[in-house]
Parts: C-alpha cells; structure tokens; sequence
C-alpha cells in the first residue's frame, strides 16, 4: 500500500477521536459544574495558596452563598435564631420570662378596683358624712375590706377623735406602706430594660471577635459576603436584647404612671376622711367648741413624698 493510500486510510480515524472528544465535553462540563465547594477549595488550595485551612474546632460556621445567591447560614426560623446566638441568648431568654412574669403580676395587682373599690368608698364615706358609723364599725369595715385604699382608711380611724394634724400623720404612714406595696417588683421591669441591651451588646462582641477570627484562619479572606454573613449573625444577640428591653420600659413606664394616678386618688379620698372624723370635724358636728391642735412635730410634714 503506497504511502498516499495509509494517510486516507488515517483520516477516518482520526476523524472518530474528534467526534469522540467533542461528544465527551458536555459530560466533562457537567462533572465540573457539579463540583462540590469542598473539592473547589481543594482544587484551589493546591495552588498558591496551598492546602485549605480548617476553623478551629468550637467557632460558628461563617454563612456562605448559595445557588440563588442568598446567604444560606443566617436563620430564618425563631428556633434557629435562638441557637445560633450562642449562650447569650439563654439569660436574654431568662430575662424576658421574668419581665412576662411580673408585668402580669403587676396587671393584675394594680387593678383599679382591688386598690380603690368604688362600692366600699362610696358606702364609707357616705355613712361617715351621716354619722352612722363610730370608731369601732368603721375599723370593723376597714379590716374586713383589706384593700389598700381600706389600709389606708384604717390608720386614720385609728386615731378617731384626735386632731386633725395626728389623723393626717396617721394616713400618710399607712399610705407610705401602701405605696411601696404597689411599687413592689416595679425595679425588675427597671432592671430587665437596662440588663438585656447589655447582655445583646456583649453577644454581639463575643461573635464578632469569633467572626474575624475563623476568616482570618480560612480560606474566607478577601469575600465580602462570608464576612457580611457572620456579622449578620452576630447581631441577633443585641436584636434579641433590644427586643426584650424595649417591652420592659414600655410596661415599667405605664405602670410607673399608673401607680401614680392611684397614690393621688387616694391621698384625695383620704383627706376627705380626715375632715370627717378629726376632732374639729366631730365637734362641729355635734355643737360643742373644738379643742385646740397641739402643735405640729417639727420635721413632720403632711407631704406624702415627705413622710
């Protein structure tokens, strides 16, 4: 066979490898597409960067990107939020089931009509103006009452008779005690509002520090959206913190208000009382000549926020 008649003899042959070659790249593209990111980072630790270095054990995987280009480490869920603010997050927790606790136990206590019963206050005063009630059924009434506002009738008609400057003592000492009852756990509410901002703030920190330390031992240096991903993850310690206390100091601040508008309603209807049963008030009444006031106690005031 000449030699012009082995070079036609080739052509077909070498014609097959090409179709064979050409044919076998889509799969070639497809394996290489379907590349996991560990075997990339693999792949691209052999080069100059050499061999990809593992976070240390116990750091918080950074968040990376998926296909859609969305961070896929930062949670979505409550749950997940939860766990991956780290341990910060339990005494946030614990703080916000304290302040639930107690703001209902203030609703509750701090009802207007526990505090100040409209029926006995009315029924009170009004045998009181009629004259149908003397020292023993009125402290009778205060003590089967009990509420704070029948506390603080009881001091007064304790000193039934005496003047007006020893019954109005007598009031502002029992209403002093009243009022630190109402203002009881109040200062938790104050403290939660105050402690959990903290708290997130210092969550924050720790994850940040944590952040920066796993990019700058991986292979994570120089990309952006690694870096966005575990700030984004360390905030939710102080968006958690910021969720609690800000509740806290709404409920403290009404409730603050509301013991307030209670003490000045009853600092009202306890005067009233005081005009009835002290000495000046009973002798008018009763058309004999009242007895003179001893002097007033110095450093004694009728304030109550001086008592």
């Amino acid at each position: 066979m000449t030699g012009r008649s082995v070079l036609l003899s080739r052509v077909p042959v070498r014609v097959l490898c090409f179709v064979v070659v050409i044919l076998s790249l889509p799969a070639t593209g497809e394996a290489w597409q379907g590349e996991t990111p560990t075997q990339s980072n693999e792949t691209q630790g052999d080069g100059l960067r050499g061999p990809v270095k593992q976070p240390p054990v116990g750091l918080p995987a950074l968040p990376v990107l998926n296909d859609a280009g969305d961070l896929s480490s930062i949670p979505t869920r409550l749950s997940e939020m939860f766990r991956a603010g780290g341990f910060i997050m339990w005494p946030i927790g614990v703080c916000s089931i304290i302040a639930f606790t107690f703001a209902l136990e203030r609703m509750v206590v701090l009802r207007r009509r526990r505090v100040i019963p409209r029926d006995f206050v009315r029924r009170f005063l009004q045998n009181l103006e009629q004259g149908e009630l003397d020292r023993e059924a009125a402290t009778q009434l205060c003590e089967q009452n009990g509420s704070p506002i029948a506390e603080v009738f009881l001091h007064g008609v304790r000193k039934w008779g005496k003047p007006s400057v020893e019954v109005e003592q007598a009031i502002i000492d029992g209403g002093e005690r009243q009022i630190g009852h109402l203002r009881k756990h109040l200062r938790i509410l104050n403290a939660v509002a105050t402690l959990t901002p903290l708290l997130g703030l210092l969550g924050t920190v720790i994850g940040m520090i944590l952040c920066f330390n796993q990019i700058a031992t991986s292979s994570a240096m120089g990309k952006s959206e690694q870096l966005a991903g575990g700030i984004g993850v360390a905030l939710l310690t102080t968006a958690f913190g910021l969720a609690v206390a800000i509740p806290s100091l709404m409920l403290y601040m009404y409730f603050a208000g509301r013991v307030d508008a209670l003490v000045m309603e009853m600092d009202s209807l306890a005067q009233q009382v005081v005009e009835l049963i002290s000495a000046e008030s009973l002798a008018e009444r009763s058309g004999l000549p009242p007895r003179a006031a001893p002097p007033r106690p110095k450093g004694l005031t009728t304030s109550p926020n001086k008592a």
